[in-house]
């Protein structure tokens, strides 16, 4: 039995005082209805109406019950609106998560941008140099960077970041430009323990070139590293992204880009799919285009 197409068929009986004029506001025939209300009769175990030949009435249990029917069909279609809502308008709060420079950088303009557009959406950002899970977590939206394992989640490439080796304009006028990854002995290097716990430095797409390398310095953030190239006192080697503001403003400049590895790609990433709400679907539809455009990504 379809308890809740038989709660339908009860109140409509006692809005219109007859089965014939419920079975036929809801396209029923009369036998459909008399089924739906004994079943209702059968599973809860008490009298609901008393027919005659002229009428048909509520029993006390009947009043109580078709009252308590009406209220959860209320609060069920309540729901479904809502839940419509939700899907065809983006509302709520919006969870995004990225890399802390990337998010900095890339992601906190564009979302200042989407709630000026998307008032009724409250925007929560969770810049995090760390691997979130995002079902977990509570996430909406993830910007990746790397390779991404297979997942059911939806991912979309909108560009690209280098592995690069970078320094300040007066450190190369003072120590000369390295021409070769193994030259990289003869200068000074800053090394973040955050993102590069290893000391072999990896070059080379197809003639692979390890360097270990000996920093004179090591820092536990990438803007402490950067900070310390950007001052002139070494070379360090992070992502292109980390330092775009750097080199569009000249106070960095990259070195030894004939011999990088691979660029990594980088993917917007939610776990809803084709089903995914609408501020998700707003978010992402305006988000990709707007890091595509980004030259210091593509």
């Amino acid at each position: 039995m379809d308890r809740y197409h038989a709660m339908q068929v009860l109140v409509r009986i006692a809005d219109t005082g007859g089965f014939a004029e419920a079975a036929r506001q809801l396209h029923l025939s009369p036998p459909a209805v008399s089924r739906a209300v004994a079943s209702l009769e059968a599973l809860i175990g008490a009298r609901l109406l008393t027919r005659t030949t002229r009428s048909v009435k509520l029993t006390e249990a009947g009043v109580r019950y078709v009252a308590d029917c009406r209220r959860i069909l209320a609060d069920i279609s309540d729901s479904e609106a809502a839940a419509a809502g939700i899907f065809s308008r983006p509302t709520g709060t919006l969870t995004i998560t990225a890399s802390v420079l990337f998010g900095q950088f890339y992601v906190t303009p564009i979302i200042l941008e989407y709630l000026e557009a998307y008032p009724e959406v409250v925007g929560r950002m969770l810049f995090l140099d760390r691997l979130t899970n995002l079902v977990d977590e509570g996430i909406d939206v993830a910007i990746r960077i790397g390779n991404l394992p297979d997942s059911s989640y939806s991912a979309i490439k909108v560009g690209s970041v280098r592995r690069v080796v970078c320094g300040a304009p007066e450190y190369f006028e003072r120590h000369g430009v390295p021409r070769h990854p193994a030259e990289l002995a003869d200068h000074r290097l800053v090394a973040s323990t955050g993102a590069w716990t290893s000391l072999d430095w990896r070059f080379g797409r197809e003639d692979k070139i390890v360097v270990h390398v000996s920093p004179s310095l090591f820092c536990n953030s990438n803007e402490a590293s950067i900070a310390a190239a950007r001052s002139g006192w070494g070379l360090t080697r992070v992502l292109s992204y980390q330092i775009g503001p750097d080199l569009v403003g000249g106070a960095l400049q990259t070195v030894l880009e004939e011999f990088e590895e691979e660029p990594l790609p980088i993917h917007v990433v939610h776990p809803e799919g084709r089903n995914a709400s609408a501020k998700v679907r707003s978010f992402v539809d305006f988000i990709v285009p707007r890091l595509r455009a980004n030259r210091l990504i593509n």
